[in-house]
């Protein structure tokens, strides 16, 4: 499956961005779909996944209550609501796509990344 993520950008602190991710060359409805993130010197990590039915989520510590994940399967695409953006959350994000039984591991296919800036 190829993935496209767009919908970045610089937003103030307390801002909203939507991501989107755009899927293409296999069934999506068989794939969960994560967001990871990765900024300058740290590790990559997730931050919010979906189940292929779109019945389960799961969202990190750090942004549970801000960001929401959602997925149009009609659409081929996946999602990501970002509100009360804070510096910290200043990243590259990348969508990924797994087809384990865990919407937390086994993501095999990424889109290219793109940048979130949060400005102070």
């Amino acid at each position: 499956v190829q993935l496209q993520a767009s919908g970045g950008g610089l937003v103030q602190t307390g801002g909203s961005l939507r991501l989107s991710c755009a899927a293409s060359g296999r069934t999506f409805g068989n794939f969960n779909m994560g967001w990871f993130r990765q900024a300058p010197g740290k590790e990559r990590d997730l931050v919010a996944a979906i189940a292929w039915s779109g019945r389960n989520t799961y969202y990190s510590d750090s942004v549970k209550g801000r960001f929401t994940i959602s997925r149009d399967n009609a659409k081929n695409t996946v999602y990501l609501q970002m509100n009360s953006l804070k510096p910290e959350d200043t990243a590259v994000y990348y969508c990924a796509a797994s087809s384990s039984v865990y919407i937390n591991r086994g993501y095999d296919y990424w889109g290219q990344g793109t940048q979130v800036t949060v400005s102070s």
